[in-house]
């Protein structure tokens, strides 16, 4: 086992996720954490020179306090500038971004970020020259360089919680990784966005491994590694993983992913299989994990920080104990491995031969009263047992060799015992009972299981399961069976999957059907029986559709109550999706365009109540940005006040006019009461300016969506442009057309 090369302890309590690791001075490593105060301490124990400005020198003799004097929302410490190897320290808060060189003592820039600081990364990114630091706020990314400009801002599905850099394409440049609350993880080649992963949760933390290996952890527990866009591995836990990262422990030249609990826990899993090759235990829960050479040995150490401030080194595994953390056997555990799989192996024997001898005495029972009733085995056993005595209860397990279990899917429009949902049914060949039925399926059922297990007296050869996907995504519905007969014991398993279309909870209905406001028009070169294919492929029918007369036309209706979904398709190839759900439209082309391998695609949209709802958070955004600004103006006017409160108070107080005194601290007092109530007031105005921006930036989002490759971004930039220049009308332009 390893132990700690060396442990230290802080005495600050450090704020979860914000914990990270640079060398100020480009020679040293140095622990940097946010504390609970809006206080960032920097532990320098190569420099223990005092320092001034911002920093001050605290009472523990290595460690710095940098006084932000609000809430710290995230912390990363990088290179900015690829000719200096200083690393500098970027500070996200809800409102701004402070980058300090803490070398120098200075700030490089600092930013007001409307959208809230939520993560912050730097490094590279595809073709931009130079590092910038990127910060993921309010459903939007932005990306400053070292001098403050911005080099990058786009938006997100919804608010942004992880970042990493990536070399996701394998192609020597590196793509940004973003986790959001919306459980999506999306990939950004510097504003586009080139993959995108559905899970189960808010994806919390995400960190690079090897190549385009890269590990993420969700609110739930779950925590896994992802190659590109598929899935390694993933495990859950009950416990929270509040950091993770990878780092090669056990020397054997692959990363581990290491993570940080919230039960103090710290375990290292293989990047390839996730089995625990290392743990160890804190008494309180993980805040963060980075690696440093902090020895200043040549040796980069694995350092894990606590919330209490207790900090432990691991250096990786030496020559002796290389790829073997846990101090196991290969032989041994091959051995007790092979031992269970015999006795599981004989166990299922003895139960087959157990129900062979069922199988025989039944047989020999049924033969007997045949001879009995003087016939020939061909009279019914139904006939031959007196009622109350079944048959199969002599059966046990023993079910028909060719006994076949069938599934489909269909969709049910609910009524008034049950909600609109997708039916599962289940149904055996022949006579024997469904049991029991457990599902596996992601993101669909709590705790992504499901089981049904009717009561005896409702046992049947078929079972109905009701499904209800949140989300358009398609899911791998993993089924397993226990199929037998009343009175078995034991059960044979069953087990298939089932794809579940991404759009299963929309019916076909009437073509007839009222028709949507709004619409999305676009047109392909591509055959109409492609496009058919896809429909068939990912709608949920009962017949396969065909085109009537050239043209394509088909009506489906929601089942999640967003109204009627009309598509159409002509000769010309001009398809045209009309629905209200803004969403859905833009659900609806993404998917197209991967089918029909489309990189670039222009659409011409129409959603006027969307426009209309954008054109009534826009007015309160300024209504926001106005009480916001005349708030901050009383607020500077009543400190100003204050100061000569304060100098005239303790002017009475020195001279002995102890009335004057009084009633200079009477209106202090009143004066500061009205700043409390002020800054309540700002703090709400804040809150309802972030819910109004994030309207808006949604908005933005689903413009994109509504294009595909260049002209999606060209979207997004244009968009961005009309806001920061106000330009309301050139706004509502660029979003109907795709130009401004």
């Amino acid at each position: 086992m390893l132990v700690p090369i060396f442990t230290l302890n802080f005495k600050h309590k450090v704020n979860p996720h914000m914990v990270t690791i640079g060398k100020y001075d480009g020679i040293h490593s140095s622990l940097t954490c946010a504390t609970t105060a809006g206080k960032v301490f920097i532990h320098s124990p190569h420099n223990r020179a005092e320092r001034g400005g911002l920093m001050t020198f605290s009472n523990e003799g290595d460690l710095s306090l940098l006084s932000i004097n609000q809430q710290v929302s995230a912390v990363c410490a990088g290179k900015l500038n690829s000719n200096i190897q200083n690393d500098i320290l970027a500070v996200g808060t809800p409102t701004n971004l402070l980058v300090y060189d803490i070398d120098k003592n200075t700030d490089l820039f600092y930013k007001d970020t409307p959208d809230g600081t939520n993560a912050i990364a730097i490094g590279k990114l595809g073709t931009i020259e130079q590092p910038i630091a990127i910060v993921g706020g309010n459903c939007s990314l932005q990306g400053f360089d070292q001098d403050g400009n911005e080099r990058l801002w786009t938006v997100t599905g919804d608010n942004v919680c992880s970042l990493a850099l990536v070399d996701f394409n394998n192609n020597g440049q590196n793509q940004l990784i973003v986790g959001s609350e919306d459980y999506d993880i999306r990939v950004f080649r510097e504003d586009e966005i080139i993959a995108e992963m559905t899970e189960t949760e808010t994806i919390t933390c995400l960190c690079h491994m090897a190549d385009s290996r890269f590990g993420y952890a969700l609110a739930n527990g779950t925590v896994g590694v992802y190659d590109r866009a598929a899935r390694f591995w993933r495990i859950k836990s009950k416990n929270q993983a509040i950091s993770i990262h990878g780092f090669d422990l056990d020397s054997d030249g692959v990363p581990e992913l290491i993570t940080g609990w919230s039960n103090g826990k710290v375990d290292a899993r293989s990047d390839r299989t996730g089995e625990v090759v290392f743990k160890d235990n804190f008494p309180n829960a993980v805040a963060g994990i980075v690696q440093g050479d902090y020895r200043h040995d040549g040796t980069e150490q694995l350092i894990c920080v606590s919330v209490e401030g207790e900090v432990r080194g691991f250096n990786p595994a030496s020559d002796e104990m290389r790829g073997n953390l846990m101090d196991t056997n290969v032989e041994q555990d091959t051995i007790r491995e092979l031992s269970q799989r015999k006795q599981n192996l004989q166990m299922e024997l003895r139960n087959y031969e157990e129900n062979i001898k069922a199988g025989t005495a039944a047989s020999t029972v049924l033969q007997s009263r045949a001879a009995a009733a003087g016939g020939s085995g061909s009279v019914s056993a139904e006939k031959l047992f007196p009622p109350g005595m079944e048959y199969n209860k002599i059966q046990m397990g023993i079910i028909p060799a060719s006994t076949q279990l069938q599934t489909t899917l269909t969709v049910h429009e609910g009524d008034e015992t049950k909600p609109p949902h997708v039916e599962l049914f289940i149904a055996t060949s022949n006579d024997t009972i469904v049991r029991a039925v457990l599902i596996f399926a992601e993101g669909i059922f709590e705790g992504e299981s499901h089981v049904v297990h009717p009561h005896l007296s409702t046992l049947s050869n078929m079972m109905k399961v009701p499904i209800v996907p949140p989300k358009d995504v398609p899911v791998d519905l993993h089924i397993k069976a226990f199929i037998g007969y009343k009175s078995s014991s034991q059960y044979h398993v069953f087990e298939l999957t089932r794809q579940l279309p991404r759009f299963s909870m929309y019916a076909v209905c009437d073509t007839n059907t009222p028709q949507p406001k709004s619409s999305c028009v676009f047109h392909v070169s591509e055959r109409m029986q492609r496009v058919l294919m896809w429909l068939n492929q990912n709608f949920l029918l009962q017949a396969d559709l065909v085109a009537e007369g050239g043209i394509l036309n088909v009506a489906f209706m929601s089942l999640r109550g967003a109204g009627p979904l009309l598509f159409q398709m002509d000769a010309a190839g001009q398809i045209t999706i009309r629905t209200n759900d803004m969403d859905l439209a833009g659900d609806i082309v993404q998917a197209l365009a991967t089918f029909l391998n489309q990189e670039d695609l222009q659409t011409n949209v129409d959603f006027p109540d969307e426009m209309e709802k954008l054109r009534e958070v826009l007015v309160k955004v300024d209504e926001y940005q106005a009480v916001r600004q005349k708030l901050t103006a009383e607020m500077a006017d009543h400190s100003n006040l204050i100061r000569s409160m304060v100098v005239r108070a303790e002017d009475a107080r020195l001279m002995g006019d102890m009335h004057n005194m009084r009633k200079g601290y009477v209106e202090l007092y009143n004066m500061n009461r009205d700043l409390v109530n002020g800054y309540k007031i700002r703090c709400n105005n804040h809150q309802e300016l972030l819910s109004a921006l994030k309207q808006v930036n949604q908005v933005i989002q689903k413009a994109g969506r509504l294009r595909v490759g260049k002209y999606k971004t060209a979207v997004i930039n244009a968009c961005r442009a009309a806001i920061k220049n106000n330009n309301v009308n050139a706004l509502f332009k660029i979003i109907k057309t795709g130009a401004a």
